[in-house]
């Protein structure tokens, strides 16, 4: 939420700014004649949000794209049910319908809303749904933007002078702390040196216990995964036999605790 009022006062500080034509410079041939650049709204825009940060990844786009002078509808992901349902009722009692709509559910309906024709789409999630999102686009030349996940690797130098407890907590913050891993920019593996792994990994096991206490799972500071098939989805990652037995801290799980 603070990053969104942040979002806003910025468009309300800068809209000015953005709104003011921009004067180029022309060439000798087309003397005495000026040229500009103006901004001018593109149409309708189609929003399609993720689920790890509802609020944020929803509104966000959302605030650009008014700020441009564009209608808005805005799909937010249907793994988050409450907070979508949230979005639709204060969107609707609090902004102007003619501009803004949001449209809640799930395939079908980001299916139906990607065969209509909009001016631009701007989607946040995975690789898989993002080319289906360019494919519809490109039928109408529509203008995309993809904000997908990837891979994050933290580089751990052995041969610098380090703060190892300093850098194990930014670690932890980052991964556990970062929605419990559950973000894009979250630490996906760590990279180092085969001689000073036993030690780094001693350092995250103290600190992650100095976090989260001895049973995470009891812990009201850690996230929990969003719903029983991503749950499953991990679990099946930590069952299987070539990480099982090379789990050296934590592993425990417990579904009931979603």
């Amino acid at each position: 939420i603070a990053m969104l009022k942040n979002s806003c006062k910025t468009a309300i500080k800068e809209l000015k700014h953005w709104m003011t034509p921009e004067k180029v410079q022309t060439s000798l041939t087309t003397f005495p004649a000026s040229a500009e650049i103006v901004s001018e709204p593109l149409g309708v825009v189609l929003v399609i949000s993720a689920w790890n940060y509802p609020f944020l990844l929803s509104l966000d786009p959302v605030i650009g794209a008014i700020a441009a002078g564009n209608a808005v509808v805005l799909k937010p992901s249907e793994i988050a049910p409450a907070t979508s349902a949230l979005l639709a009722k204060l969107v609707g009692e609090y902004m102007d319908n003619s501009s803004i709509r949001v449209v809640e559910g799930a395939v079908d309906e980001t299916s139906a809303l990607l065969q209509q024709k909009w001016d631009k789409i701007f989607y946040t999630g995975n690789g898989r749904v993002g080319r289906i999102v360019m494919a519809a686009a490109a039928k109408h030349l529509t203008p995309v933007v993809l904000e997908l996940g990837g891979k994050s690797p933290v580089v751990v130098d052995s041969n610098s002078n380090i703060n190892l407890q300093v850098t194990t907590r930014r670690i932890i913050a980052g991964k556990w702390g970062c929605n419990n891993g559950q973000a894009c920019i979250s630490p996906d593996y760590i990279i180092t040196t085969k001689d000073y792994a036993p030690k780094l990994v001693d350092a995250l096991k103290t600190e992650l216990e100095s976090f989260y206490g001895k049973n995470p799972l009891e812990s009201k500071d850690l996230s929990r995964i969003v719903n029983s098939n991503h749950f499953a989805r991990l679990t099946k990652l930590l069952d299987d036999d070539k990480v099982s037995g090379k789990i050296v801290h934590g592993g425990e799980k417990d579904e009931t605790k979603l």
